[in-house]
């Protein structure tokens, strides 16, 4: 199905920490132009697009000479809320998706509910590790921002593995596939807000 009105959203952020340039679009078909300055941060992103089918293109700088926490966290923060944006009205989606994927010696769940409320409950095993250039904990930091700022209850768990990189690429991935299941338009609910409340505003 082919939604009445594009989804689609382009956002900045402008701190003294970063500078963010947005955009996203839901019906995409997996392109993305990614550049954050760090490798493994566009890997990540670059993964949900191209699983998720969602065409996103994203600029970023940030004061990396402290570290790579406010750049990681700012963008989960702007890509959860330009995916909320997109999203709009929530008319008619599945609302729910979830998807388990392997990747060699590991295997990661996600299930999420664009239920307007923002939880995250993200269990990577990677706190302790360091993931190529950007330490494990903010592995789990970027999808509790991206969860809370989307307004989505986001469950992600790594279930086994034992590398770091499969591990988090995994759970991007993971991501990207639940997210497209939720946000697909369900030709049995056209129109329909997928709530008994008649609303998914928090």
């Amino acid at each position: 199905m082919v939604p009445s009105t594009p989804r689609q959203a382009s956002l900045q952020r402008e701190t003294a920490e970063t500078r963010i340039s947005l955009s996203v679009n839901l019906d995409g078909q997996g392109r993305y132009a990614v550049n954050t300055g760090n490798g493994f941060l566009d890997h990540m992103v670059s993964q949900i697009a191209r699983h998720g089918l969602f065409d996103i293109t994203l600029e970023a700088q940030g004061d990396v000479h402290v570290g790579w926490h406010h750049l990681v966290e700012d963008v989960g923060i702007l890509l959860g809320r330009a995916f909320h944006q997109a999203l709009g009205e929530v008319r008619g989606i599945r609302r729910m998706g979830h998807a388990i994927v392997p990747l060699d010696e590991t295997l990661v769940m996600v299930a999420l509910d664009w239920s307007g409320r923002g939880y995250a409950v993200v269990e990577t095993t990677l706190d302790e590790a360091m993931v190529e250039t950007l330490s494990g904990d903010l592995i789990r930091h970027f999808l509790e921002s991206f969860a809370l700022e989307g307004k989505i209850n986001l469950h992600a768990k790594v279930l086994t593995g034992s590398s770091p990189h499969h591990k988090a690429e995994a759970l991007c991935k993971a991501l990207a596939r639940a997210l497209r299941d939720a946000v697909e338009l369900d030709p049995r609910a056209i129109g329909q807000v997928p709530s008994t409340k008649g609303t998914l505003d928090g």
